[in-house]
C-alpha cells in the first residue's frame, strides 16, 4: 500500500529544494546568459557536476563535507543542537546541491532565448536594467524559470542516492517515497513497491510531457 507519510516526506522535500533554489538559480542564470567573464565555462562545468557523478558518490561526498567533523557540520550542530547529516535541514542543503544543474540550466537557456533587440528597445524607452530584468526579460524567460521548477520537484521525488546517504531512512522526516520503495523491496512486498513506483513513473511522464512543451515554446522564441 501507499506510504503517505514517505511520500509526505517527498513533497515537503521538493517544495522546499524548488523554493530555496529558484531565486539564485534565476539571478545566477541570468548572469550566465547575459555576461561573458573569464572562467565562465568552468562554472558552467561547476554547476553540471552533479548531473554526471553518481549519486552515491555525490552523496558521499555531502556526508564529509556536512558531518559532524567538518566546519559546516559543526557549526550548524554548534547552533541548532542536533547533527545537520540525517535530519531534514541537512537532507534539504544536500537536495538543494544535487539540483543546481535542474535549475540553473533551464533558466539560462530560457534567459538566452530573449531577443537582443527586445532588450535594446527596453533600454531605449528608458527602463533601468533592473527594470528591463522584472519587466521584460523575466516575463519572456518564464518558460525556463517553470521548467527548472518542474525538474527539480520531480528529481527531488525520485532521488534515492542523495538521500539514503545524507538522509538516511528515518520515518517522518527523512524518509521518502524512494527509500520506502526500497524498504519494501526488501520485505518482498511487490504490490506496495509498485504502487509507490507508479506515482513516481507518473510523475516522471508529466514531467517529461511539460518540460518538452516549454522547450519547444523557447526555441520558437529563440
Amino acid at each position: 500500500m501507499m506510504d503517505w507519510t514517505a511520500l509526505g516526506v517527498s513533497v515537503r522535500l521538493a517544495l522546499v529544494t524548488v523554493a530555496v533554489l529558484l531565486p539564485g538559480g534565476v539571478w545566477l542564470g541570468h548572469l550566465l546568459a547575459m555576461r561573458q567573464f573569464r572562467g565562465k565555462g568552468f562554472v558552467e562545468a561547476l554547476i553540471a557536476v552533479p548531473l554526471i557523478l553518481p549519486p552515491t558518490v555525490l552523496g558521499f561526498y555531502l556526508l564529509v563535507t556536512l558531518g559532524s567533523r567538518s566546519v559546516v557540520g559543526s557549526a550548524f550542530e554548534a547552533m541548532a543542537g542536533q547533527a545537520l547529516v540525517f535530519s531534514f535541514p541537512g537532507l534539504v542543503l544536500a537536495s538543494v546541491i544535487a539540483n543546481i544543474p535542474f535549475v540553473v540550466q533551464p533558466i539560462q537557456r530560457g534567459f538566452e532565448a530573449v531577443p537582443n533587440d527586445v532588450r535594446e528597445a527596453a533600454a531605449c524607452c528608458g527602463l533601468s536594467p533592473v527594470q528591463r530584468f522584472a519587466r521584460v526579460e523575466l516575463p519572456l524567460a518564464w518558460p525556463g524559470v517553470l521548467t527548472a521548477a518542474i525538474l527539480a520537484f520531480a528529481h527531488t521525488l525520485g532521488e534515492f542516492g542523495v538521500v539514503l546517504m545524507v538522509g538516511g531512512n528515518i520515518p517522518a522526516e527523512t524518509r521518502t517515497l524512494s527509500i520506502a520503495i526500497y524498504d519494501r523491496m526488501q520485505a518482498f512486498d511487490d504490490r506496495s513497491a509498485g504502487v509507490m513506483a507508479a506515482v513516481l513513473l507518473v510523475a516522471a511522464v508529466a514531467t517529461l510531457g511539460a518540460t518538452t512543451m516549454l522547450g519547444r515554446r523557447v526555441m520558437r522564441r529563440a
